[in-house]
């Protein structure tokens, strides 16, 4: 983290920031410091700070005034630099490693896709106002966070706060259409469910995976049906309505007593067959379970600071914490 940090600096010059105590590194030091070892308030990572160094920075003495003002006005942006620069340096170390053999599903799919990514949004909790500018203020839900993981590396590709705790998933396709690389295949929840989206994926040269959602469908051709697996091709939005028809591929696979239902946009099941669908879904599990790292093990399920800025500051050094121990 230490050479990543002091990169940043030109940019935080660009920024016209003057070089001071509370500058980048020692903010980087300071916010990393305090999810990682849960530092309960601002006031106490004051007192850490006096007489103990933090990281790479050396232990100094500031005011808690001082470092209550630099949570709500220190660039979120700046952090963002860090994140994706950490981001870039793993890549590089991940693609450079000794190559650990891909599970066969993933495998398959590189045959035929550049990318393959995993979308999912997660709501954060309630906001502890432990900063004392803002414990007047009602307490509220912190927003959301949408990340894009790579299904290979593990690592984000990007990364979207919304400060409307309520937004909808099926509001986020602008930025998803504006993120996706032409041959991408692209995995997500049933809460993007938009059929007018899906065929906008399509003509944009990507592919995607999600679950069905209950409803009527339209058989078009059966290719294969067995007791525990059946792959149709099917019409969606067939019946009078305001959406779209859609023709998708219909995957549904027996586990267990249970049947699990899959629609992609790959037509072929000579492309993508059915068992690599159904476990190429499964294993988006990966960035729920970062969602919960994030969220409980590293303290972020509920957060000190009602500042928008200050929330993008934590959720961004948790999801260099991530990164670096995952």
């Amino acid at each position: 983290m230490k050479p990543v940090v002091h990169e940043q600096l030109k940019y935080y010059r660009q920024l016209g920031l003057r070089p001071r105590i509370l500058g980048l590194p020692l903010m980087v030091a300071g916010v990393l410091s305090l999810l990682w070892r849960q530092i309960p308030s601002v006031r106490e990572l004051g007192r850490t700070l006096a007489r103990e160094d933090l990281l790479w920075c050396r232990a100094v003495k500031v005011s808690q005034q001082a470092l209550s003002t630099r949570f709500l006005e220190f660039p979120a942006s700046m952090f963002e630099q860090v994140l994706w620069a950490l981001v870039e340096e793993l890549k590089r170390r991940w693609t450079h490693r000794v190559v650990r053999p891909l599970p066969a599903s993933v495998a398959w799919t590189f045959q035929k896709f550049e990318h393959i990514w995993i979308v999912d949004g997660s709501t954060l909790e309630a906001l502890f106002h432990k900063l004392k500018s803002l414990q007047e203020q009602p307490i509220a839900l912190a927003g959301k966070i949408y990340t894009i993981v790579d299904m290979a590396s593990h690592l984000p590709v990007a990364m979207r706060f919304e400060e409307n705790p309520n937004a909808a998933d099926r509001n986020q396709w602008e930025w998803l259409h504006s993120t996706l690389p032409k041959g991408g295949l692209l995995i997500f929840d049933r809460g993007f469910y938009d059929f007018t989206e899906f065929a906008a994926l399509v003509k944009a040269g990507s592919a995607w995976i999600t679950r069905l959602k209950k409803g009527t469908y339209q058989v078009q051709k059966t290719f294969s049906q067995s007791a525990n697996l059946v792959d149709q091709l099917v019409l969606l939005g067939h019946k009078r309505g305001k959406a779209k028809q859609i023709t998708v591929r219909l995957i549904q696979v027996r586990h267990g007593k249970s049947w699990y239902s899959y629609i992609t946009s790959v037509l072929e099941p000579g492309d993508l067959p059915p068992y690599v669908v159904a476990d190429l879904y499964a294993r988006r599990c990966p960035i729920e379970t970062a969602f919960f790292l994030v969220k409980r093990l590293l303290n972020l399920a509920y957060i000190w600071t009602g500042s928008i800025n200050g929330v993008k500051l934590l959720s961004l050094g948790d999801m260099a914490v991530l990164c670096c121990v995952a």
